[in-house]
């Protein structure tokens, strides 16, 4: 593994509605372009592990907080009032907005979990600007994923979900309650809806062995940020409805090479889902992880030889 790297450059970038989006590259300035995407949505670049899947002699890494999180601004707990305006197509088009604004021709994309899904929402809509797609612990943003990880994994967890969902009313889909009662007026409802969204989460997110459930965010204010963001995509079916769906277009992603990598034991996210994308995208390779869950050790060894192999 190459040792942390520090950024070489770092700035914003201002998108319609006052939203500033933070940016930071590390690397080679005269690499290869490769473009990480985090997961949530709402989780952020963090503090920057991401960099060390690339070879910093052979890529120029470019990250991206998305809006809404990280050190973009405003969050979205601060901009309730426009959380509408915060979709794939919008995250899609920021994206595109960065690659401009660098100077960027084309690059490889990395995603992990929902960073998978917006890569693929990328690719699909910009296809002659990536050269390669590198997707660990992969998501589409299905109705049937979505209804999985909110309410079918409850029968591997049902103490666990029995808590969750006590409080939405029979008949109504879980993360849409949840996600009306996180733009609800009263902080104390948004806070209660926050901190349940929180541990159930870190309820199921991993059948690897030596997991322990605990606080996903410690902090408070990330915990609502979070839990807004990722409800309301969620609840949206992930802005991908229908025909547009990942799956329902995967097969014009052929061209472009792809890799997907996925632990068996992701109990959040079953491998069915990469299963299917690999089946119905011509040319991409699947590696499944037997023995880890929702991102691992061995997963990303997996993810920076896959992007070692494409620098050559």
């Amino acid at each position: 593994m190459p040792p942390p790297l520090a950024p070489l450059d770092s700035g914003w970038i201002t998108r319609p509605g006052d939203v500033r989006l933070h940016w930071e590259t590390s690397g080679s300035p005269e690499g290869r372009p490769a473009l990480y995407l985090h997961g949530g949505p709402g989780s952020g670049l963090g503090g920057g592990g991401y960099r060390r899947r690339f070879d910093p002699e052979r890529y120029l890494v470019v990250g991206l907080d998305q809006r809404g999180c990280g050190r973009s601004t405003p969050w979205a707990v601060d901009d309730l009032d426009h959380l509408d305006d915060n979709t794939t197509p919008a995250l899609v088009a920021d994206i595109e907005a960065l690659r401009t604004h660098l100077g960027i021709d084309r690059w490889l994309v990395h995603g992990v979990s929902w960073g998978s899904t917006l890569a693929l929402a990328y690719a699909l809509t910009h296809p002659d600007r990536v050269t390669e797609l590198v997707l660990t612990a992969v998501t589409t943003g299905s109705r049937e994923e979505i209804d999985w990880i909110t309410q079918g994994v409850g029968r591997v967890f049902p103490e666990a979900w029995e808590r969750f969902a006590a409080t939405t009313p029979a008949g109504r889909r879980v993360v849409e309650d949840y996600a009306r009662r996180l733009r609800d007026p009263d902080p104390a409802v948004r806070s209660a809806a926050a901190d349940a969204w929180d541990t159930w989460e870190s309820t199921h997110i991993s059948l690897a062995p030596g997991w322990a459930p605990g606080p996903l965010h410690d902090d408070p204010r990330e915990r609502a940020n979070f839990a807004t963001l990722v409800t309301h995509y969620w609840a949206h079916d992930c802005f991908l409805p229908g025909s547009q769906s990942i799956l329902a277009r995967a097969h014009q992603l052929e061209g472009i090479p792809g890799v997907l990598i996925h632990g068996r034991r992701d109990i959040s996210g079953p491998a069915i889902t990469p299963w299917r994308l690999h089946r119905a995208w011509p040319g991409s390779e699947l590696h499944v992880v037997e023995s880890e869950g929702h991102g691992g050790e061995l997963e990303m060894g997996l993810t920076r030889r896959a992007i070692d192999r494409f620098a050559t």
